[in-house]
Formats: structure tokens, sequence, C-alpha cells
């Protein structure tokens, strides 16, 4: 699922790209995309686009009449720019935005239909997509820890809860604990003061420098390559592979459709955790550390 940093630079590529230009025509070819009637689809056609921002993992285009659109990527879901004679991909694009510079294909790979459009009127109405979550690169320590405190959960749920934190999911989470030397099951009760500043400052720095990262990747280009897999993340996505500071194999646990990648060494004192899809099949055999295992 895109990012913070994935979803600030697909804001910026297309605030230069549409920002003052008239949004000419919407074409949707799976209509379970729009979750919205009211107001039409058509009642943007021929709208001035005012503005592109971001509302947590959402797109927000804000277009003249105050009326906004409302893209939701999901895990799924991507923003191709089409320019000149190119064509949408087949199979995959859900809408087509047409603008005089270019068009825009909201695509969604799979056959899961998880991506989303709205369509709303007035800032009322957009404010109900804003579910509290904090940006952490515009708070300070003190504002960071009352808001991870509010609820004792494990750090992975509290730094993937929209409710507190924003823009921030499974690939991220697990480059801010390992940089933070965290483990992602301990509790945010629990924690000493000297940790909370520590994964504070982890986080700001992770979501700054793959922003950059993202940014400098994209150029003056469309972001093309929106992964939430990428050979240069220190853990995520990496089950096996060295960890960049200590070498020790990545570990990691699988829930759902979820996975959590997590360094043993750095990040839990060497203590593997429970994987529920081989410590059921291993049982006894379940290496409980990592020397274990080596």
């Amino acid at each position: 699922m895109p990012e913070l940093p994935d979803v600030v630079v697909y804001v910026e590529a297309l605030e230069r790209r549409i920002v003052g230009q008239p949004l000419v025509r919407v074409q949707l070819a799976n209509p379970f995309l729009l979750r919205t009637a009211v107001p039409p689809i058509e009642s943007v056609q021929g709208r001035r686009v005012r503005s592109v921002r971001r509302l947590g993992k959402r797109i927000v285009i804000a277009l003249e009449g105050e009326l906004f659109l409302v893209l939701h990527l999901m895990i799924a879901g991507r923003l191709r720019w089409l320019e000149g004679g190119a064509r949408p991909p087949a199979r995959i694009t859900l809408a087509l935005f047409e603008f005089a510079s270019g068009k825009l294909a909201f695509t969604e790979a799979g056959t899961k239909r998880r991506a989303s459009l709205h369509v709303v009127q007035g800032e009322a109405a957009l404010a109900a997509f804003d579910i509290g979550g904090l940006d952490v690169l515009d708070i300070d320590a003190p504002a960071f820890r009352d808001r991870l405190l509010l609820e004792n959960h494990t750090l992975k749920r509290a730094l993937t809860d929209p409710r507190l934190f924003s823009g921030i999911g499974n690939a991220y989470s697990d480059e801010i604990l390992h940089r933070a030397r965290l483990s992602p099951i301990a509790m945010t009760r629990k924690l000493a003061a000297p940790d909370i500043e520590r994964l504070h400052e982890a986080a700001r720095s992770v979501l700054s420098e793959w922003t950059e990262r993202l940014r400098a990747d994209a150029g003056h280009d469309f972001p093309e390559k929106v992964t939430a897999f990428r050979p240069e993340m220190a853990v995520h996505g990496r089950f096996r592979a060295p960890c960049p500071v200590c070498g020790a194999p990545v570990q990691r646990i699988v829930y759902a459709e979820n996975e959590t990648n997590y360094c043993a060494r750095c990040q839990t004192g060497g203590v593997i955790l429970a994987d529920r899809a081989l410590s059921r099949l291993l049982k006894s055999n379940w290496p409980r550390s990592i020397d274990e295992s080596e």
C-alpha cells in the first residue's frame, strides 16, 4: 500500500501537471470504484483543479465549487500519467481523468477491488475522511509521546493505526522500528522515555529520508515504481536477508495478509518471535533465539 512518502511524491507530481487545469472528462471503467452517488461524478467535469493534497494515505484533488475527488489506492492501486496518444493499461485501469496536458489513469492490479473513489462537496464532507491521525513530521516529541500512549497497543499496531498517526503502514513501520531498535510487539505503555524519544526521531528520519529518496528517483517524471518492497530497505520484505546493521538474518511474523519484518539481534534481544505459519509447523523445534537458528 502506498504510504506517506509515496503519496507525497504522487501529490507533488500531480500538482505540477493538473493544478489550474480543468478536468475535461472522467471515464469509469469499473463502476464499483466509485463509492458515492451524490454529487454525481459528472459534476466534476469542466471544473478547474485548485489544489492536490494528501489526507492520510488518500489523495485529494480539490476542484472549483468545493468539489473533491478522494482517491484511496489501498494495497494494489496505482496512478499513471499518460501523455500524447499513450493508452491506459488494459484490464487494470479503473478510471481515467482527462486533462488538456494528459490523462491520469487510476489502476489496480489483481482481482480484489479495494481501491476507491469518492466525490464529495464542501470541506465538512471532506473532513469526514480525516480520522485524526497526526503527521509525525509535524509534531514534536511531547505530542508524539501523548499520542503514542493514548492506548496500550503493540508498537507495530500503534504506528499503523490511522487514528493515531497519519500515513504509516506496514512497510515504513518495519523500517521505523528497526531504526529505533525496538520490538514490533513491545507495548506502548511499557516503553521508557528514551525509547519513545528514539522512536519519534526514527519515525521522522525514516519518513523524511524515504520521501527525499523517492522524490529524487522520480525527478520531473511521474512516479512509476511505487512499491512497498525496495532493495534499499533495511528489513521490510527482506526475510532471511542479512540485517544491514549486524548481519543477522531478517525475521518475520506472518498474520492475515501482512508480514512484519525485524532483526532479532537489533530489536528483540536475540529472541525470535513466534510466527504463525512456521511455529505451528515446527512446534518444539521452533528456534527461540537467533543463536539457535544459526
